[in-house]
């Protein structure tokens, strides 16, 4: 169970600029009606999870054991951060027009797997996957492909997007203009196992992960820390007083004329690690801060400073029931 835990600023907790969405556990799944659902194992336990998460990589390294007396078959899929488009973005992903954006790869016991990719897209809720594919928009919000798909819209079909906020039209007036993606894009990666009786399976998995964020910091309202996003940060980031009076003093420097410090985030979505039989027996988490410089705040628990740039959090017989975010204010580049 993940407690409340802020690293101080006092002990140098620093990293590069890592931002993603949600990033996810290994899960089971089941193919019904809409596509993959998760589901839970009775029979198949995540004896180990070593997770390492850097600005240029993440690594994740499973060792699962089936207690059972009987082979189990099954689907195994690992969810892939959600994309969301926005006015305003500023992620920054290294192949917009590749269905494997963060350039995913799966090891079973040391041997490839080829994944599926299931992807659906999502507005306010709604999974309007299959308009897309009747009106032939690509998926992937910030594409090329997709911006000059979404410009060949019929009347029609433009103006019903912008009203259900599936899109939004940059310009004024009623000049034809450019349509914002505002959709949210989810992918499963996704494939068929035999866990075999009173045996363990090893899996890893690897990607670069999407980096972005703010260009100043922002959950100060008038350099105080205050206001409903900074009422957000604190319970998501658990921000502790040293972190949040560095910040201020960051700002006012900023303010008198010099660079911003920007904000990155990273989530991994441990909770899907629950639905194994038991709790995970032994996790550790590590993460490279990358650069000197930058301030981390982050909840957990048996957090280490294990070298110049690496943190380490490890539990035995974790039960993940929360998800796991990270916030990172990165100085200016001239103040690495």
């Amino acid at each position: 169970m993940l407690k409340l835990f802020t690293l101080p600023v006092s002990v140098g907790l620093v990293a590069a600029g890592i931002v993603s969405p949600a990033l996810a556990n290994d899960t089971l799944a089941e193919i019904k009606t809409g596509g993959l659902v998760f589901a839970q194992s009775d029979d198949v336990s995540m004896a180990e999870e070593d997770l390492f998460i850097s600005a240029s990589e993440v690594r994740v390294d499973y060792v699962f054991e089936n207690s059972s007396d009987k082979d189990v078959e099954s689907l195994v899929a690992f969810p892939m951060p959600d994309l969301s488009g926005q006015v305003d973005n500023n992620s920054a992903i290294s192949d917009y027009d590749s269905d494997n954006f963060l350039h995913f790869s799966t090891l079973q016991d040391g041997s490839p797997i080829t994944a599926k990719l299931q992807q659906r897209v999502i507005s306010l809720g709604i999974d309007v996957t299959d308009e897309f594919a009747k009106q032939g928009i690509p998926v992937l919000p910030y594409s090329q492909k997709t911006t000059e798909a979404l410009a060949k819209l019929p009347e029609t079909v433009r103006k019903d997007w912008i009203a259900r906020g599936l899109v939004y039209p940059m310009g004024a007036g009623d000049a034809k203009v450019d349509l914002v993606p505002l959709w949210t894009l989810r992918s499963t990666y996704w494939w068929r196992t035999t866990f075999p009786a009173k045996k363990k399976v090893s899996v890893a998995h690897r990607y670069k992960p999407a980096v972005g964020g703010t260009v100043a910091i922002s959950f100060l309202e008038g350099g105080e820390p205050k206001g409903e996003r900074f009422e957000e940060y604190s319970r998501k980031y658990c921000l502790d007083g040293d972190f949040v009076r560095v910040a201020q003093q960051r700002a006012r420097e900023a303010e008198a004329g010099g660079a911003n410090y920007t904000e990155s985030w990273i989530s991994y979505v441990l909770s899907t690690g629950a639905n194994w039989a038991g709790p995970i027996k032994r996790f550790q988490l590590t993460i490279d801060k990358g650069k000197p410089g930058s301030l981390i705040s982050f909840c957990g628990s048996n957090v280490q400073k294990i070298g110049p740039t690496t943190f380490r959090m490890t539990a035995e017989d974790f039960d993940p029931t929360k998800d796991f975010d990270i916030l990172i204010l990165n100085p200016p580049e001239t103040a690495q």
